[in-house]
């Protein structure tokens, strides 16, 4: 065998081959080494530039009744589209610098509901207007990040964590707000809120529970190529949902025969089914998308530590599916760790897996080396759907809202 092994070494074709290599190791070699040398310079710039950012987390809380629909947050998060930062070559390999990213997060710290955004602190003032302006009773506190404190020991804690994906193609809209009729402002009595479930199981969670929720977004760009011409195109979101309208609108048209006609008798009608989802591709592609990780956390003492919450929040995620899309758990992708196995051997070492997501949440990291993770796209309207305020609608008594209503005082005060 090794006989064999070795013969291979003295053929005629592999001695060529080798002294080729060897002697024009001169052109390829740095070739490898720079391209390989890019990379590492590139993430050491953006290390750089990341830990020289200050990141603020505004929590934001609500007055007793709130009558604007999503329609209100699809307008706020359409201000979040910033797809500068890295648009020359300076700016991304010399800098480090990247487009900004934000981080939309739900979290209930033993039952009581929080809303947070998570920033860098030059757009802090830009967010709190925008917010203002279209929630003028809310109040926005620059507050603690919540998830310094936790830390996660197996010997002490029980902890699930998992990201989510799309169930499929990311052209494909999940079930938004606008097919609730939430658009419509209808009165409180009358509105079916999607978020609403999600909310009353966090509402649920007792002594020591933690469950976080986080939605970090950044303006999606065009970067893929096309094969033909070299261009960037979106072949993830648009071109993939333009392909997919064609398709259904093929089968109406009809089978072509060898004289490339229509063949008589092969044509049809669409049925409702296809003329929805025509029509909720069109929707979708014509409004804003942004590039989306998604990721959830439960943590708790081991004693209070319920398994069955982790079907509460996931069923809180899953409530958004519809027949066109949705959500699904997908787990830890690429963790960290992989290639040193005797580092999870143990069942009282930690698990590397749910540390490194934890600390990811904790960094809102998601599309850059360390904890890059694959992604997908959703649009302003979907991302209004996930993440918006709830009115009066949800009533979960844990659910921390302002008590009064705040006012101007009367201009005919005496001084």
């Amino acid at each position: 065998m090794f006989e064999s092994i070795f013969s291979i070494f003295q053929h005629p074709t592999f001695i060529l081959v080798f002294r080729v290599l060897y002697y024009t190791s001169f052109v390829w070699l740095p070739v490898i080494l720079l391209i390989g040398l890019r990379d590492l310079f590139l993430n050491y710039r953006r290390a750089q530039f990341f830990s020289k950012q200050k990141n603020v987390l505004l929590e934001i809380r609500l007055p007793r009744e709130i009558f604007k629909s999503p329609q209100a947050m699809e307008f706020f998060i359409a201000g979040l589209y910033q797809p500068f930062g890295d648009a020359n070559w300076y700016e991304k390999y010399w800098k480090g610098a990247t487009i900004p990213s934000f981080s939309l997060e739900i979290v209930s710290i033993e039952g009581e509901i929080h809303f947070f955004i998570w920033t860098r602190e030059g757009h802090r003032n830009r967010i709190e207007a925008n917010l203002y302006s279209q929630y003028p009773g809310i109040e926005i506190y620059t507050v603690p990040d919540y998830t310094l404190p936790v830390s996660y020991d197996p010997t002490i804690h029980g902890m699930w964590t998992s990201e989510f994906s799309l169930t499929k193609s990311d052209a494909f809209p999940i079930k938004t707000y606008i097919d609730y009729k939430l658009d419509k402002d209808p009165k409180e009595e009358y509105k079916i809120d999607p978020l609403t479930p999600l909310i009353e199981f966090l509402g649920t969670l007792g002594r020591g529970e933690q469950a976080w929720l986080q939605i970090i977004i950044r303006a999606h760009r065009n970067e893929d190529k096309d094969p033909k011409t070299g261009e960037k195109i979106d072949l993830k979101w648009k071109k993939a949902a333009e392909e997919e309208k064609e398709k259904i609108l093929k089968k109406s048209k009809g089978e072509k025969g060898p004289d490339d006609k229509i063949i008589p008798g092969t044509s049809r009608f669409l049925t409702d089914g296809e003329t929805e989802t025509v029509k909720a591709l069109e929707r979708s592609i014509s409004k804003t998308g942004f590039d989306v990780g998604m990721r959830a956390v439960y943590i708790a003492p081991k004693d209070t530590f319920n398994p069955g919450n982790i079907g509460g929040i996931i069923g809180g995620v899953t409530h958004f599916n519809s027949s066109l899309n949705g959500f699904k758990p997908s787990g830890m992708s690429t963790p960290k760790y992989k290639y040193f196995p005797w580092k999870d051997r143990n069942p009282k070492v930690i698990n590397w897996e749910k540390q490194d997501m934890l600390d990811a949440y904790k960094r809102r990291a998601y599309f850059y080396p360390p904890y890059k993770r694959p992604h997908f796209v959703l649009n302003t309207e979907e991302l209004a759907t996930l993440f918006h305020f709830p009115g009066g609608v949800s009533t979960t008594p844990t659910f921390a809202r302002i008590g009064s209503k705040k006012s101007d005082a009367p201009s005919n005060l005496p001084i």
